[in-house]
């Protein structure tokens, strides 16, 4: 089992919590870990990316080559279209729709879906407005993490108690919102993938 994983976004939409809650299912599932520093300005609006990577054998490296991701996990749609030299031909792109708007020249949009459906393997859905019907507008990255779910090689329920550890701390009401937006982006993908 090996999973290779480009996680980007812009500093502040939770990307981060998604490696750790990652990175706590794949321990309980006794696999090996390794995740690469973020790289760019992890301050609110900043782009954000990082590198991680999951296996049953022991890791040489960090970084992901050119040409080697499983999957790309964005919460920004032209922050995903960045990280494609990374994506191996049968990778996923899975990313929300709803651009966050930090520069000037931001391409059009329209452009953006163009290009990231020129690869076959995509689950592109508005992530925060199923996070706000399902649980709340702050948990658009839980149901990012679900939609990527079924495309990582770690069972369903052992990334619920990543979840659980990661925001257990802050009580059950939040534990609960975040596991409700992680299974409707699962089932979100799940549903894309039968397509």
């Amino acid at each position: 089992m090996k999973t290779d994983i480009i996680l980007a976004g812009v500093g502040g939409q939770g990307i981060l919590s998604i490696a750790t809650i990652l990175g706590a299912a794949a321990l309980k599932e006794n696999l090996y870990i390794k995740q690469a520093e973020v790289h760019g300005m992890s301050q609110r609006g900043g782009d954000v990316q990082s590198n991680l990577r999951i296996s049953s054998e022991p890791i040489a490296s960090d970084l992901i080559p050119l040409g080697k991701a499983d999957l790309i996990v964005s919460l920004e749609p032209m922050e995903a279209l960045r990280y494609l030299p990374y994506l191996s031909e049968e990778g996923w792109i899975v990313t929300n729709t709803v651009p966050f708007v930090n520069i000037n020249n931001y391409p059009d949009m329209e452009e953006v879906k163009k290009e990231m459906h020129t690869h076959k393997n995509v689950v592109a859905y508005d992530m925060e407005a199923v996070a706000k019907e399902v649980a709340s507008p702050r948990t658009s990255n839980m149901v990012l993490l679900g939609a990527a779910s079924p495309f990582i090689e770690i069972e369903s329920d052992k990334i619920e108690d990543g979840i659980r550890t990661v925001f257990g701390a802050k009580g059950e009401n939040i534990v609960e919102m975040n596991i409700k937006a992680y299974r409707a982006g699962r089932e979100l993908a799940e549903k894309s993938a039968k397509k």
